[in-house]
């Protein structure tokens, strides 16, 4: 280890120079908090809207002559979305919308049963 010990590590910044986007982070930092907020809005309501519908069509399935697969398959992307929303709304919009498409999906393969 033949490495200098005076050496710095940080960058060195000239004063009185400001890049463009520098001037701009408080307008970015607002824009991204509503970016942030709209998207945890949208899954949560997602999620809220997909399992309600879920529970209604396992239920009206349930009550019908379908086979047994088919209420259980709703019920179970229907909890996935209930999951997924309560995901979106704590931020964790990435991973609920995933959970979106795969509780759909599940929903979708019950139908298939039918």
């Amino acid at each position: 280890m033949s490495g200098r010990t005076d050496s710095d590590t940080d960058p060195v910044i000239a004063e009185g120079t400001q890049d463009a986007d520098d001037a701009q982070d408080g307008e970015d930092g607002e824009e991204y908090v509503g970016d942030a907020r709209r998207a945890r809005w949208i899954a949560a309501g997602t999620g809220a809207l997909l399992c309600l519908a879920g529970l209604a069509a396992s239920l009206l399935r349930l009550t019908g002559s379908a086979p047994a697969p088919v209420p259980a398959a709703y019920a179970l992307g229907a909890a996935v979305c209930a999951v997924a929303a309560v995901l979106g709304a704590k931020g964790r919009t990435r991973r609920a919308l995933w959970l979106l498409i795969a509780g759909t999906m599940v929903m979708a393969l019950g139908d298939q049963f039918d």
